[in-house]
């Protein structure tokens, strides 16, 4: 019998009444179980970071996760944070460092929402703290009083790729996807590859332009993953490379 491949999810630092704790979505667990129909591990970001290299000679892939906190300013430029911005020093210390490493490993990689951003950041790109205040920029925050159905809901189309990764998951060049994030991808990083635009301008979606699988998107496909067949085609393409990977890590 087949194994089923190890997924490990880094978690955010969070502090619950006195005591801190290591949290991940729950939406994302089931999507790794669910649409990568994989096994979730989840991943301590802890200060110092864990040996990330030792963890990945076990993993068969990981899923960086959206989150409340944004990366903090200091890792891609010199503009100081804004008043009230969450931020998680111990996840930034842990995902940035281990997003090249897993790339040189043969680690696949899908990143999702603030994923995005770390990866972007990781190769040596920069973001916009407040997309909404830049010239030209929708808009793309959710309503949060709005019930989670609407806030996870199809929020704007996004421009696929001509032959890319997405477009052949999506089977055409457009695709709706939904919108909950404050910050953005203001400059590419270095050998990231554009894979989805929205529809003023702002890359929504990228790939690695190499070997390997490592796709970011800015939307959440995680969300009721099995009821989307365009959200489960992205975390099946995902598991497909998680499973080539487990069986080059055991050939029996």
């Amino acid at each position: 019998m087949t194994r089923l491949p190890l997924v490990g999810l880094p978690t955010d630092h969070k502090i619950l009444g006195p005591h801190p704790y290591l949290t991940v979505g729950e939406k994302y667990v089931r999507a790794v179980v669910d649409g990568a129909q994989a096994l979730p591990v989840a991943l301590p970001t802890l200060d110092p970071p864990l040996p990330w290299r030792e963890l990945l000679e076990r993993l068969d892939g990981i899923v960086l996760t959206g989150a409340l906190s944004n990366i903090e300013p200091h890792h891609y430029g010199d503009e100081p944070s804004y008043e009230g911005n969450l931020h998680d020093a111990r996840r930034d210390a842990s995902t940035l460092p281990l997003i090249p490493l897993a790339l040189e490993m043969g680690v696949p990689l899908l990143a999702i929402c603030r994923g995005l951003q770390e990866v972007n950041v990781a190769f040596g790109g920069t973001l916009h703290q407040k997309v909404h205040e830049q010239p030209g920029f929708m808009d793309h925050r959710e309503d949060p009083q709005a019930p989670l159905d609407v806030q996870y809901g199809p929020a704007h189309a996004v421009s696929l790729l001509p032959g890319g990764l997405l477009a052949g998951i999506a089977g055409g060049g457009e695709a709706r996807v939904n919108s909950l994030h404050g910050q953005g991808i203001a400059r590419l990083g270095q050998g990231l590859v554009v894979e989805a635009t929205a529809p003023d301008g702002l890359i929504e979606a990228f790939r690695h332009d190499g070997d390997g699988f490592l796709l970011a998107v800015q939307w959440h496909p995680e969300w009721k993953v099995a009821e989307n067949p365009f959200y489960l085609g992205i975390f099946r393409a995902f598991g497909d490379a998680c499973r080539a990977r487990a069986a080059r890590r055991d050939p029996h």
